[in-house]
């Protein structure tokens, strides 16, 4: 079975153009045969660093732009999975929607949203398709233990986590190393595929974003199970990966249960204990 992603640029409150990169995608996964095709974090809208940005370019899963995307998927076969500052009520979300032929399957808004405009999720839905159970982590997400954990226990094989990087020149090597190794831990804790779908920014002028020095570079990739990057992207370019994967990989086990799961029920009480004494229990911002 094979998955890919599309290492694309997005514009900033340019649905039409990005709409068009999007449908340019998915043709590129039929032509490879791909089941599944994952884009950038916020694709369809850009994803701006202001409020003002980000509403300008929002919309609802019930509005045109939302048909429109569902009709573009109807001319292709691989299922989609794409990002956009969702408009639900007054509040804004970080989501991504999930369809396929026409049909919204569903949709997963980021749980660790660190933009003070963004609500956070808190759900952690899983999807069947051909036979590949997945689930969607965004961005930041993937840096946390449990939200991969909760996909895993939930029968996810892959998880697909498209990303929006606009990383500080001074930070670039630093951020690279650390992502790595967190996607990295979160394949061999649960025995997934780790998909990081990271965009490019090539034109800052249409990123939308307050800080012109932020470089968008890429670095897309997909972890197997053990922790070997199988395929990853070219740097600082636009640029299209497709991994073939095993949709029936079995998760290392300890003592009957996959590590991750044995390690949850046999410390989640001294956990929840340690926090307590060490003040570490608060309620996160954004709620």
């Amino acid at each position: 079975m094979k998955i890919a992603h599309c290492q694309y640029e997005s514009w900033n409150a340019d649905f039409d153009h990005n709409l068009s990169r999007f449908e340019e995608g998915l043709a590129r996964a039929d032509a490879e045969r791909a089941v599944v095709a994952s884009f950038p974090e916020c694709f369809l809208t850009g994803y701006p660093d202001t409020e003002k940005e980000a509403r300008r370019g929002a919309f609802a899963l019930d509005s045109e732009e939302a048909m429109r995307v569902l009709d573009v998927t109807s001319r292709h076969e691989a299922l989609a999975i794409v990002g956009f500052n969702e408009l639900r009520g007054d509040d804004l979300y970080n989501t991504v929607m999930v369809a396929h032929r026409g049909h919204l399957a569903g949709k997963y808004s980021k749980c660790s949203a660190y933009q003070k405009f963004h609500r956070q999720g808190r759900d952690f839905p899983v999807w069947e398709h051909e036979g590949l159970v997945f689930g969607v982590l965004i961005c930041s997400d993937g840096g946390y233990i449990e939200p991969a954990r909760i996909l895993a226990l939930k029968g996810a094989k892959v998880i697909f986590a498209p990303h929006f990087n606009a990383i500080r020149p001074a930070g670039l090597l630093s951020h690279y190393e650390k992502v790595r190794a967190d996607h990295t831990a979160r394949a061999i804790e649960n025995g997934v595929y780790f998909v990081r779908g990271n965009n490019v920014i090539l034109d800052p002028s249409k990123s939308g974003l307050s800080r012109p020095d932020a470089v968008g570079y890429g670095d897309s990739y997909v972890v197997d199970p053990g922790g070997e990057i199988l395929v990853k992207s070219r740097r600082h370019v636009e640029d299209v990966i497709v991994a073939e994967i095993d949709p029936a990989v079995e998760p290392p086990k300890a003592w009957g249960l996959s590590k991750s799961a044995w390690s949850f029920q046999e410390f989640r009480e001294e956990l929840e204990r340690a926090a307590s004494m060490s003040g570490s229990f608060e309620t996160p911002g954004g709620r």
